[in-house]
């Protein structure tokens, strides 16, 4: 059935077919019809950052900005579910078109922007939601708020999320907000790592629960930065790390068309980057700090492989795109084997 779907929704520009998917399994679900779309993945419970997932395959941010059709896709069996990435003040992102997909290569471009409803949107849908499951919630600053700022962007926006989130997720790696990645080295990185912990701890002591921290980290930095950040990280005492957001180097699809548009690459192009990334964290940190693999996962074994690089989670964006709900089962099962 989704191979049908996707035949059709292939055929409409990017950005409107993904609304118009969304909005189809937001109805599915009100209509108790995802079951047809979707069987149910076989159980294989986690428990990681104090909370117990079913399965360890999850949803990236990015695909339900807003938190507007959590149920729909929660529905599928995802194991969690990550919404975002939400900023202070509603913005529209970057000029259109933004997103490009490239088929023969299963990538997809983007440069939306971090375009989103603002904090008090989502916070109106998540004390809305039936969804009952694990859910992250991904934070970012402003476009028009300075790097020197940036700090008070991502504190607003925990404050206002904290008591619905399971997790909260910091994105610094974002390549379509100018200068955002500047955020994840030095004494940028050390200031906003110690602001939002001593919030964390504040806001666990105010509400009687602990919600963890990730850092989102980009691929593009070298073994030795990502010695340096991991160690910030430990040192700050982060909860986890999810690798990797999309990469600015598109030299893989260079040929292709739409392959030099700017933005963050995603897809089969990102997956033995990401898979790398993940490993080199892994030898750094060993047990003392969990990661969550995410990058160019197309298939079950690219999921499994994510798990022996030394994920203990994976999340799934650009392949769910390509290959729809069975890409949940396959890698529940392939990560299972």
């Amino acid at each position: 059935m989704y191979a049908l779907l996707r035949t059709l929704l292939f055929r409409l520009p990017p950005e409107t077919a993904h609304h118009a998917a969304l909005s189809l399994l937001k109805m599915a679900e009100r209509l108790q019809l995802s079951r047809l779309i979707a069987a149910k993945p076989a159980a294989l419970p986690r428990r990681l950052l104090g909370l117990d997932f079913p399965h360890p395959v999850g949803l990236a941010a990015g695909l339900d900005k807003n938190a507007d059709y959590i149920e729909g896709l929660a529905a599928l069996g995802f194991g969690f579910i990550e919404v975002g990435t939400v900023t202070p003040r509603s913005q529209g992102g970057n000029a259109k078109p933004r997103l490009f997909r490239l088929p023969a290569a299963q990538g997809l471009i983007n440069r939306l922007g971090f375009n989103n409803h603002g904090v008090d949107y989502m916070v109106n849908r998540l004390r809305h939601t039936r969804y009952r499951g694990i859910l992250g919630v991904n934070i970012g600053k402003n476009k028009t708020t300075p790097n020197a700022k940036a700090i008070d962007d991502y504190l607003f926006c925990m404050r206002k999320l904290y008591r619905f989130a399971s997790y909260i997720t910091i994105n610094i790696s974002s390549p379509n907000t100018a200068g955002l990645r500047d955020l994840q080295v030095g004494s940028a990185l050390a200031s906003l790592l110690a602001a939002l912990k001593a919030e964390q701890q504040r806001l666990a002591e105010q509400q009687g629960r602990y919600v963890p921290l990730l850092i989102k980290i980009a691929p593009d930095s070298s073994a030795k930065a990502l010695r340096v950040l991991a160690q910030q990280l430990l040192d700050h005492k982060m909860d986890g790390i999810i690798a990797t957001n999309t990469t600015i180097d598109h030299t893989a699809v260079a040929h292709e068309p739409y392959g030099k548009e700017t933005g963050g690459l995603s897809g089969r192009p990102l997956t033995a980057v990401s898979t790398q990334c993940i490993k080199v964290l892994a030898d750094i940190l060993g047990d003392r700090l969990p990661i969550i693999g995410l990058g160019g996962i197309m298939s079950g074994e690219d999921a499994a492989a994510k798990i022996a690089a030394g994920a203990s989670l994976v999340q799934l964006y650009t392949g769910f795109i390509y290959h729809g709900p069975r890409l949940i089962q396959q890698a529940v099962d392939a990560i299972k084997s």
